[in-house]
């Protein structure tokens, strides 16, 4: 084989127009790819050509280019498989018809069910005083046990962690109580505001689903569209949970080597395959990230780079990107390795970064301020260039 030192597309995650970081930062950051999502579209309805236009035109005055679309969510009635299903399904298809007619190939997603994400903690300060995103288990404990009061959660989790959030609990000030609520219901996708009483109605629903019932929605999911991505030429890349273990009793079928292995075995489809997130799968205790990136590389086509650092209960905050539990070295060797047999080049972002420097006086997104990622993009940047020689 001939090494062609082909780069991977570096590309930066924007939220739009009204994203504190702005296109001109991600130019300067050094990035070309732009992956973003028409946040502003209801989850389930369909993405109007004319939307999609607007969003693609705005990045490319500005020399960029829209690279993947993270993500069109999947409404809840497709994962549940709930009785009116069919016709978020149609909508689903007709926006990722939309979005291959205008060019738009890579499609990031989910099938977390009801959380995107859970952290316990947006602001954990670091030694060098910048501030990470962080996971405690007796913080969701606290949650889980005493605020969500869910039903046989203390069975959920050692006997330790249980005494530990029942005393935490007693210290906490209503104040802290009400911003660890408010932090871990961050990561429920919604246009409403979400109670506790909505949360428990949404765990009790996929009490009744299960891990196996999870998993059939999924392959019914990626079924349902096989035809229009076929027929576009789209690559459907699913992002694991984050974290990778059972949250709240709720089931988790994206956390391993063997969760991904099923899913691109069940629906063998060219269209079907992993958005490799090293922070997501780098937070299970189980999970040898590069090993799993060796068994599922051909079906990745796209990447989120960034790291994580656990302790032995398994809590973890977001590390730099070159320095946490997660072998970036090795990652990227074998993604430069992927990327010189593709006809096309691997899209990746810096996933997360510190909130730092001058961000630290500035309102962003949790894990999205500008210049934590531009410093993970730049050490990413030259780890590849030294694997590729260059």
């Amino acid at each position: 084989m001939t090494v062609k030192n082909k780069k991977l597309l570096q590309s930066w995650r924007w939220y739009g127009p009204n994203d504190p970081v702005s296109l001109q930062d991600v130019k300067q950051a050094g990035a070309t790819g732009i992956v973003t999502a028409l946040h502003h579209i209801p989850h389930g309805e369909v993405w109007p050509i004319e939307e999609i236009k607007l969003r693609k035109e705005l990045i490319e005055r500005e020399g960029l280019v829209w690279t993947v679309v993270e993500s069109v969510p999947i409404h809840e009635a497709i994962k549940t498989n709930r009785a009116d299903a069919a016709t978020y399904l149609e909508n689903y298809k007709q926006t990722l018809s939309n979005l291959g007619a205008c060019g738009i190939k890579t499609i990031c997603y989910n099938f977390m069910p009801v959380l995107d994400w859970t952290r316990t903690q947006l602001d954990l300060v670091m030694k060098d005083g910048s501030k990470a995103l962080y996971f405690n288990w007796t913080d969701l404990a606290v949650f889980d046990c005493f605020i969500l009061k869910r039903e046989g959660a203390e069975s959920d989790y050692p006997t330790a962690i249980v005494e530990q959030a029942k005393t935490r609990f007693n210290q906490y000030t209503e104040t802290e109580l009400e911003r660890l609520s408010e932090v871990i219901l961050m990561g429920i996708p919604s246009e409403d505001p979400i109670s506790i009483k909505d949360l428990q109605d949404s765990i009790a629903i996929y009490n009744t689903i299960g891990k196996e019932g999870l998993r059939d929605n999924l392959l019914r999911f990626l079924g349902a569209i096989a035809d229009v991505c076929e027929e576009q030429g789209i690559h459907m890349t699913i992002h694991p949970d984050d974290p990778p273990y059972p949250i709240l009793g709720l089931p988790r079928i994206v956390s391993t080597k063997e969760d991904l292995c099923f899913i691109i075995e069940k629906e063998s489809g060219d269209f079907n395959g992993i958005c490799f997130c090293t922070g997501s799968l780098g937070a299970g205790m189980a999970n040898d990230v590069p090993n799993i990136l060796e068994a599922v590389k051909h079906k990745v086509f796209f990447a989120h780079l960034r790291n994580v650092k656990k302790d032995t209960d398994g809590n973890f905050y977001e590390a730099d990107h070159l320095d946490g539990d997660v072998d970036m070295y090795a990652v990227m060797k074998l993604l430069t390795e992927e990327n010189q047999l593709r006809d096309f080049s691997i899209p990746f972002r810096p996933d997360h970064g510190h909130q730092m420097l001058d961000d630290l006086t500035k309102v962003s997104n949790p894990g999205y301020s500008a210049i934590g990622r531009l410093r993970g993009l730049a050490e990413l940047r030259g780890l590849e260039l030294g694997i590729l020689g260059r």
